[in-house]
């Protein structure tokens, strides 16, 4: 369903123990630049009504989740602020080709398979503290399904430029890579480090 090749590690795990706020904060910031992709790919592509119906819904769901994780924040009394990014995104963009329609459908698979990953996470990170903290835990496990929601919205949308089978497989060549990108892991306790 998720589209992805490989799992989270242990090792992000442990990093959420050690780092819960970073990753609590990174999340908020997750949710922010996740609407501010929507509004890019809706000022990208006006002419596309499909997608620009599809990119408010997804704006608007991501800034709820955005006042949501603050709301957890200041619950647990965490300050937001702002924390140096991590290297997933930006190396996922780094693979959109240049030219159009391939460019479309590069910017709405990778930003499918944040959303993928994101899932990913909310259901192990979930999972990894429902003993211990159940209300984090079921903040988790609520975010699934919209995320996942927006993961195949993204795919849906990218057959709009292509066909089926031309999108799944760069879909599945991106998800290879993103599973590189992933596997790297990071210094930095973030949401996809």
């Amino acid at each position: 369903m998720l589209h992805l090749q490989s799992e989270s590690t242990d090792r992000w795990l442990a990093q959420v123990d050690q780092n819960l706020a970073d990753v609590l904060i990174d999340h908020a910031h997750c949710e922010r630049k996740a609407a501010s992709t929507a509004m890019n790919l809706m000022n990208s592509y006006t002419d596309n009504r499909a997608l620009c119906v599809e990119m408010t819904r997804i704006i608007q769901e991501e800034l709820e989740h955005y006042h949501l994780v603050l709301d957890v924040l200041d619950q647990r009394g965490i300050p937001f602020r702002r924390l140096a990014s991590g290297h997933y995104g930006r190396e996922l963009n780094a693979l959109v080709r240049p030219s159009e329609p391939e460019r479309a459908i590069d910017r709405l698979l990778v930003a499918s398979l944040i959303e993928a990953r994101s899932c990913e996470r909310f259901r192990r990170l979930a999972e990894h503290v429902r003993d211990r903290d159940p209300g984090l835990a079921d903040f988790y496990a609520g975010l699934f399904e919209s995320e996942a929601r927006h993961h195949t919205t993204y795919v849906k949308l990218a057959e709009q430029y292509a066909e089926r089978d031309v999108v799944v497989a760069r879909l599945d060549q991106l998800s290879r890579d993103e599973a590189d990108i992933i596997a790297k892991g990071s210094e930095l306790a973030r949401m996809h480090s």
